[in-house]
């Protein structure tokens, strides 16, 4: 049997790795089993409804990037989308992009899993007919968006009582449905009965999506963006998404005025290569950014409680570092009741400026703020990835600098860490937050002066410095962690 390493932010997402991995699964089952687990019992953070990007690491070949990220209906009404204002909606029908989660989980699958993805959806099945606790941190999402959740009525019903409070199980026998469909065949997500109940669906809530919009979806499957870091190299995925942000920055020994720079380049330059020309030199900090002025940042809904990261690796030196995420908390605020789904908001990304890469035009895809990260030293192999919305470059760089030799990972997780940003961390100006007593504080404090951020330092450890999910095989030793700002859960099986 295969060991296998394991991290992620819901112990049921170790448990069902734990049923695949004992039926002969490596990492990629594990993964994988893990992630369709997260879609039952953390809806406002993933969903079948949602996104995904990861970095795979077959046994023995070169990394590859998995980009299931869903485009924008081929009838989205533009015009009216800039007479209603400036920017695109936080929420609601016009933000939700075809979802590209089940067609991620196959490509992963066809990368080298042991098992057939019925067995890998077993275990999220029957978490979703019989029924889920509630965490404490689906809880407090449910309390945040209490007026959001009530105004929708696949929300309200899955997620209050009849009292109108938080409910303690969630039960979902639609969801359960729709897991049985995709164990028949996941194609049906796309193109046959399950797609067409999920259009019909959509187009009742207001969603310009057809059934030409999904028949269309495909994942993409590519070379990774790489960089060798201090004889590490590092791989993460190419635009739309902002892997090369982390990857401008990994092993900087001026990692927070280079984050700074980082930051603004990737504003205006992130976008989608199918559309129009991406300038990734801009982006990895190689040379001047074309564009437009470093001034314009980035606008859209704050991604709070949006994503989940699993990072597995197993004896063999198979790796995956997966991410799917709703974007904000409960994604668009939408639930369609036929299908169980809950449908993310990653429209709301684009851009309504015509010139900018990021804009919204038919069949584009938004820029990404998923960042999967796998590092290979020799023998050694780390899986990383975490949520922290537009601030996962940061946030992993400053864990990567330590990751692969680290003897105790559970404490570099939970070491303070920074974050930067504005809007996407609900401040005013751009500002760098401090955790107490994190590591270089004055220092930090001083560049952060010379480039004109706001400093600000938390009460306590803090959501917006991140998630943080790691797998390592080391001397032939597997290793794993979870962030303890979440309801994480590492294991070894």
């Amino acid at each position: 049997m295969t060991a296998v390493a394991l991290a992620a932010p819901h112990p049921a997402a170790a448990e069902a790795a734990r049923a695949v991995v004992a039926a002969g699964g490596n990492a990629l089952d594990a993964a994988l089993a893990a992630a369709a687990a997260l879609t039952v019992v953390y809806p406002h953070q993933c969903s079948v409804g949602g996104d995904l990007v990861a970095v795979v690491r077959p046994a023995g070949q070169a990394p590859r990037a998995v980009l299931s990220i869903g485009a924008a209906a081929a009838a989205a009404d533009i015009e009216a989308l800039r007479a209603a204002g400036p920017r695109m909606p936080s929420g609601g029908p016009q933000t939700v992009t075809v979802p590209g989660v089940v067609a991620g989980w196959a490509a992963i699958a066809g990368l080298g899993a042991r098992l057939p993805l019925a067995g890998l959806f077993a275990p999220a099945r029957e978490a979703a007919a019989g029924g889920a606790p509630v965490s404490r941190g689906l809880r407090r999402a449910v309390l945040r968006r209490l007026d959001d959740i009530r105004a929708d009525p696949g929300l309200s019903a899955l997620l209050l009582g009849r009292d109108g409070e938080p409910v303690g199980t969630l039960v979902q026998p639609a969801l359960a449905a729709t897991f049985d469909a995709l164990a028949a065949d996941w194609r049906s997500f796309y193109s046959g009965q399950l797609a067409d109940r999920l259009v019909a669906g959509l187009a009742a809530l207001g969603s310009p999506l057809s059934a030409a919009d999904f028949a269309a979806h495909r994942a993409e499957v590519a070379e990774p963006l790489s960089r060798v870091a201090g004889g590490v190299t590092w791989y993460a995925a190419p635009p739309p998404v902002q892997g090369a942000t982390f990857l401008a920055i990994a092993g900087s020994p001026a990692l927070l005025a280079d984050a700074h720079r980082a930051r603004l380049v990737r504003d205006r330059l992130l976008g989608d290569p199918r559309t129009g020309p991406v300038d990734l030199d801009g982006l990895l900090l190689r040379g001047p950014a074309t564009g437009r002025p470093a001034g314009d940042v980035a606008t859209g809904p704050r991604p709070a409680g949006d994503t989940v990261a699993v990072a597995a690796v197993d004896s063999d030196g198979t790796a995956v570092t997966l991410i799917q995420s709703v974007f904000q908390s409960f994604g668009s605020g939408l639930l369609e009741p036929q299908t169980g789904i809950v449908l993310h908001n990653r429209g709301s990304s684009f851009r309504l400026d015509p010139a900018h890469p990021a804009r919204l035009a038919p069949g584009a895809r938004p820029p990404h703020t998923l960042c999967p990260t796998l590092a290979v030293d020799g023998g050694t192999v780390v899986a990383l990835g975490c949520q922290g919305g537009r601030s996962q470059p940061w946030i992993l760089a400053q864990v990567a600098t330590d990751v692969l030799a680290a003897t105790d990972l559970d404490g570099l997780l939970a070491r303070p860490r920074w974050v930067i940003g504005a809007e996407e961390i609900d401040r005013a100006a751009p500002t760098l937050l401090l955790e107490p007593g994190t590591p270089g504080a004055a220092g930090l404090r001083s560049v952060a002066g010379e480039l004109g951020l706001v400093v600000e330092t938390t009460a306590e450890r803090h959501d917006d410095a991140g998630h943080v999910q790691v797998a390592r095989l080391r001397d032939g030793m597997l290793a794993a962690a979870s962030d303890p700002r979440a309801d994480g859960h590492p294991v070894v099986l």
